[in-house]
């Protein structure tokens, strides 16, 4: 089909892949490229079918994931598929690697099918899409979830750690009413605690952990690349109620923007 985008899934669970695959062929404007279940045959279907996006397994046999993406990494850019991580890897070390060696979205498995399509829509029409792994997406192509995931990935906080999900859980419910911010610690915590089940000191010790470990591991430049000007500084964290207010102003900027 002409203008189709050309998709190759890697993946060793042959029947997610077979699903995955049927899906994608009931899509007009998707070919599916090819099929790959093993790192090896991965990398030979991108030099032969020069597929635009790869649908990418980070745990697979005769070379994994990122053994793939290393290989892709010698490939010309212009024929270098852009890569979507599809796994069940969920720590953050293995996210960041990923990120770094050019993955565009990272998703962990059991994903939706319907969502997985839009974000190949998504890479092949953003414009900056090989400008680099740490590039922040067009915001009003994604979704608030997608902006917030995408922004607390690059500056380094792990998912998995109970900051990650009090932190977007504020910004939403600022960026939805926002004299909630002048209120943190009477209105903002508790409507967290209630929806988590916990108590406001906890939610206020895990989001500011969340930003300590942001501003720990040096990853501030994210935050100011996403502002496009420097309202970050490595010396100086702000407060939980500064940090929360700072983002949810930008990304509300974004969504009337």
């Amino acid at each position: 089909m002409m203008n189709a985008i050309r998709v190759l899934i890697v993946d060793d669970n042959e029947e997610l892949r077979q699903t995955m695959a049927q899906y994608f062929r009931q899509q007009q404007d998707i070919t599916v490229a090819g099929e790959a279940a093993n790192g090896m045959d991965a990398v030979k279907l991108a030099r032969e079918k020069q597929a635009d996006v790869m649908l990418l397994d980070m745990i697979m046999p005769s070379l994994d994931g990122f053994g793939v993406l290393n290989q892709l990494q010698r490939m010309p850019p212009e024929k270098r598929p852009r890569v979507i991580a599809v796994t069940a890897l969920g720590r953050d070390d293995f996210i960041r690697r990923a990120v770094e060696l050019g993955v565009k979205y990272y998703m962990i498995k059991p994903v939706d099918l319907p969502v997985l399509l839009e974000r190949v829509r998504d890479v092949m029409q953003d414009t900056a899409a090989d400008e680099g792994p740490a590039r922040m997406l067009n915001a009003q192509a994604l979704s608030l979830d997608d902006q917030l995931s995408n922004l607390f990935l690059g500056m380094g906080i792990p998912a998995h750690i109970k900051g990650y999900q009090y932190l977007r859980e504020a910004i939403k419910l600022v960026i939805e009413n926002p004299s909630m911010i002048s209120g943190i610690t009477k209105e903002l915590y508790p409507a967290i605690a209630h929806r988590f089940n916990t108590s406001s000191s906890k939610v206020e010790r895990a989001i500011r952990h969340a930003i300590e470990v942001a501003w720990s591991r040096g990853r501030v430049d994210t935050l100011n690349k996403a502002f496009g000007c420097y309202v970050a500084q490595p010396d100086d964290k702000p407060t939980n109620g500064e940090f929360i207010a700072l983002i949810a102003d930008k990304l509300s900027y974004d969504r009337i923007a």
